[in-house]
């Protein structure tokens, strides 16, 4: 009987274990742009509350996509507010955790090396020495559609259309240029002022006047089993110096709900 006993306490031990390891950790899906920013706040977050944050980077929609068909994400940061919204009308965002985070920017980048003039901006990318013009795809990400507005508005859609390859999301589009793939791009200016493209190249931030504004806001998702934990998460990136880690990654935090 005792025997007995000992095995069950064990096991209930056990399982209590294991779920105390589980809430240590939530899992976020990201837009790309947040790739080095949210890499820093999750890992102050960490080092401050000795929980992880686990980050999924992609495009807005394909998260999107991937969070209907049931992925078991905690909570979603959007480069959009539509996605958000979305979720927030099918029932699928925890009520109340809508919250708008930061408006995100774009800008022209060439590696150190090239010849191409980035003081004309946009229209850099006329350039005939230029064979191939990396951007996200306006399908699915928000920062493609914004690079498609922006070249609309200057006038050279058009005459650069053949040009254009499409990443998946931002994150791609920038390797393409890092790599070669592409001479030029437009890219999130978060990713420009990243550690892995600062020193690598040159770039040349768009009005913002030019594009559609990139609001980008995040949700805690109905489906998370560990909503306090995402809340508390919420929180901080509510804070302040929440805010200076975004500003200093090129974000515009100046709108930011309260």
């Amino acid at each position: 009987m005792d025997i007995r006993r000992q095995a069950l306490i064990a096991i209930f031990t056990s399982a209590l274990a294991v779920h105390a390891a589980a809430a240590q950790e939530i899992t976020v899906a990201a837009a790309a742009d947040l790739q080095t920013a949210m890499q820093e706040l999750a890992g102050r977050y960490q080092k401050e509350n000795g929980k992880s944050v686990k980050v999924i980077y992609g495009s807005s929609g394909n998260l999107f996509q991937q969070i209907q068909n049931g992925a078991p994400f905690d909570m979603f940061f959007s480069a959009n507010l539509d996605y958000p919204k979305r979720l927030e009308a099918a029932g699928l965002a925890l009520p109340g955790s809508y919250y708008q985070y930061a408006r995100g920017k774009i800008a022209v980048w060439v590696q150190n090396d090239s010849k191409i003039d980035l003081n004309a901006g946009l229209k850099a990318l006329l350039d005939p020495t230029i064979k191939k013009i990396a951007i996200a795809n306006p399908l699915h990400a928000p920062y493609g559609l914004a690079a498609v507005s922006a070249m609309q508005k200057e006038g050279i859609y058009e005459k650069v259309k053949e040009k254009l390859i499409f990443g998946e999301n931002i994150s791609q589009t920038s390797s393409f240029i890092i790599s070669g793939s592409a001479e030029i791009g437009v890219v999130a200016l978060s990713l420009a002022l990243s550690p892995n493209m600062k020193d690598k190249g040159r770039y040349a931030e768009i009005a913002a006047d030019e594009y559609p504004p990139i609001e980008q806001a995040c949700v805690i998702l109905n489906s998370s089993k560990e909503t306090a934990f995402a809340q508390k998460f919420l929180s901080y990136i509510k804070d302040n110096e929440t805010a200076k880690v975004l500003a200093h990654y090129g974000f515009d935090v100046s709108g930011r709900d309260k």
